[in-house]
């Protein structure tokens, strides 16, 4: 029979590497303890931002709606007021014709006519044309 002698380094017993073990021990369990809040927070902010994210691109998907709703009213009035421009010319042509007519019977029959100034548009831009009539406009007309 071989007889092995077990040769210890004598540090197995001893009190001070024990204790340097369970502080080697604990700190990789604190520190594995951390590493994992770590990441658990690094998470939580990812999945903010995620949520942030969302929430922007909902905002944006929102505006973009109101901006092409507002600008479908823009063309829609500019469209109606091209049209109301040329019925004044026309009218406003009309007028000076009739005017015109008047002022030749005024000139042969020699009775005073009352005619009226044909007011510019251009020379008083902020005066409405025909104050008599209402304008049609709401202070909510481009909102969303």
């Amino acid at each position: 029979m071989a007889f092995v002698q077990q040769v210890s380094s004598g540090s197995e017993g001893d009190p001070q590497y024990i204790m340097v073990d369970d502080r080697k021990k604990r700190r990789m369990i604190s520190n594995r303890e951390s590493a994992r809040r770590s990441r658990m927070k690094k998470q939580k902010h990812l999945d903010g931002l995620l949520n942030q994210v969302v929430e922007l691109q909902r905002q944006n998907d929102e505006i973009t709606q109101c901006v092409n709703s507002t600008t479908q009213v823009y063309n829609n009035v500019d469209s109606e007021n091209n049209i109301l421009r040329a019925q004044m010319a026309e009218l406003t042509e009309r007028l000076q014709s009739l005017n015109s007519v008047l002022r030749i019977v005024e000139e042969v029959s020699g009775f005073d006519m009352d005619i009226p100034e044909i007011p510019d548009p251009l020379l008083k831009p902020w005066q409405v044309p025909c104050p008599y009539m209402p304008i049609m406009a709401s202070a909510d007309m481009f909102q969303c």
